[in-house]
């Protein structure tokens, strides 16, 4: 999706830019980090490809589909149109690739696209610098690709302050600014970032890159070994937030559950937590992409226990079969599983749980699906994503043995999904007549679209009719109670309406 954002007044316009962000919410902030950097350059952010001289399309690399979809945006934005010029030709604008991909495959991607520039994560805190010269018509040689987890020390403990650019950390030139500044909205206290998505929603990324080997993964070669944010960095870009209209804050990383470990603390998340609690104006804080294996009991209990923090388990358990698992390099299987989904339930029984299976997996039986399926009708889980498995080049699952035929995956995949469907519909009417809170994301007249506490950002609505009085002093972000009365599939909708904090 295309995002549009404005800049102070400034002299002269580098150059009008598109942001195009294809992929996960981490992308996102990264997205943002970029926004920051170009508008503290003085170029202008556009939301249309039409009307730019550069589009900048921040890929996704995790899995074929995605990087199918990076390239099909890439190839769409060449083909852009833009106004005629005095000769009456319809020049097009140039074309940059940055994010996972581009990292990914560096000159390869150049290769196969020789209509776009490709930019590596290094460029970024250069990134202005790098549009001007493919603005000026100059050339910009790709990156060789390398494994990005060599950068970084082995020892965790030991990455505390790289100089290394990771994506959606601190900037190497973030600074206070004086009050006043014309980008004192865009750059904080050791980083930088222009909020450009709207709604009162947003990421806030607390680490990069991931320390674990799983088989079907590519991501740690490229995004490196996992380096947690500093919390002062957390707080002070939480407190920004708040003062650019979020209410509520999506925690990701590539595996939340590690956050502090290079800091040599193993309950710094909890901390985290504890510290985001007081933030003013804050109402909401989401955490995702838990490792099931990491969950400790006092992490649950502080999930649960925060009163801003949503009872909301976001566990990648990938698939419910311990032989398959073990055959990912994963952890854990249907019985350690419903362990912890039982623990979390005793502390809070209407918590939300969400996560994501991979079918197909090189060695997967009929029986392992079969496995997975009856885990899944015990589990009652709120959402649950499904993804089919797919070569990824560097990574084990490559080169093992046993790989299941396209065809069977899909068959798979859609045998899965069609029960889940039912499932998360059953799960939702589970919830008929219970309260909830919801968090206003869109206002139209009386009617009102947000998110439960259980719901996250692909897991379900929560509609809501207010009266004339409630209508004139709800707006996005928003807080709401209400009982729920209907569903359809996962989406909820709620009467008995009062407002909780406008």
């Amino acid at each position: 999706m295309a995002y549009a954002a404005s800049v102070g007044v400034e002299p002269q316009v580098a150059g009008r830019v598109a942001l195009i962000t294809l992929g996960c919410a981490r992308n996102e902030v990264d997205s943002e980090e970029l926004a920051g950097l170009l508008a503290d350059d003085g170029f202008e952010l556009v939301p249309a490809a039409a009307d730019a001289d550069l589009v900048l399309v921040n890929t996704c690399g995790f899995i074929e589909a995605a990087k199918r979809e990076s390239i099909e945006v890439l190839l769409d934005a060449t083909t852009a149109s833009g106004d005629a010029d005095s000769t009456g030709a319809v020049p097009g604008p140039k074309v940059v690739a940055v994010g996972c991909m581009a990292e990914r495959y560096g000159t390869a991607l150049a290769a196969e696209l020789p209509e776009a520039a490709v930019l590596g994560f290094d460029d970024y805190p250069h990134i202005g610098e790098r549009l001007r010269t493919v603005l000026a018509g100059g050339t910009i040689t790709a990156h060789e690709p390398r494994d990005r987890r060599a950068l970084l020390p082995m020892a965790p403990t030991e990455r505390v302050g790289s100089s290394v650019h990771i994506p959606g950390h601190a900037s190497p030139h973030g600074r206070e600014l004086p009050p006043g500044s014309a980008t004192e909205a865009t750059v904080g206290p050791g980083w930088i970032r222009r909020k450009v998505a709207a709604g009162p929603v947003a990421a806030l990324k607390i680490a990069s890159g991931c320390d674990r080997r799983c088989a079907f993964c590519a991501i740690p070669s490229f995004r490196g070994s996992f380096v947690s944010r500093p919390s002062e960095d957390l707080l002070a870009e939480a407190r920004w937030l708040v003062e650019q209209g979020i209410r509520e804050v999506h925690l990701v990383s590539e595996n939340s559950t590690s956050y502090g470990k290079d800091f040599g603390s193993g309950t710094a998340l909890d901390a985290l937590l504890e510290e985001l609690d007081r933030v003013d104006g804050l109402r909401r804080v989401r955490v995702a992409y838990l490792q099931p294996a990491e969950v400790r009991p006092g992490l649950v209990s502080a999930m649960v226990r925060l009163p801003i923090v949503a009872d909301y388990f976001d566990l990648s358990f990938q698939h419910a079969s311990p032989t398959l698992l073990r055959r990912m390099r994963r952890f854990g299987g249907a019985e350690d599983f419903l362990a912890l989904i039982a623990s979390v339930r005793a502390q809070s029984p209407q918590a939300g749980l969400r996560s994501n299976v991979i079918l197909g997996f090189p060695g997967e039986t009929a029986q392992d699906v079969t496995l997975l399926l009856d885990f899944l009708a015990e589990a009652q889980l709120d959402a649950v994503g499904v993804f089919g498995y797919s070569d990824e080049e560097g990574t084990e699952g490559f080169a093992l043995p046993g790989k299941l035929d396209p065809a069977e995956i899909r068959a798979r995949v859609d045998e899965v999904s069609s029960v889940l469907d039912e499932l998360m519909a059953d799960r939702a009417r589970a919830r008929l007549g219970q309260e909830v809170e919801v968090l206003v994301e869109r206002v139209d007249g009386s009617v009102v679209e947000g998110r439960a506490a259980h719901q996250g950002p692909e897991d379900g609505l929560t509609t809501m009719h207010v009266g004339t009085e409630l209508a004139a002093v709800v707006v996005p972000g928003s807080l709401l109670r209400g009982r729920i009365e209907s569903t359809d599939g996962v989406d909820l909708h709620a009467t008995e309406v009062s407002l909780v904090r406008a």
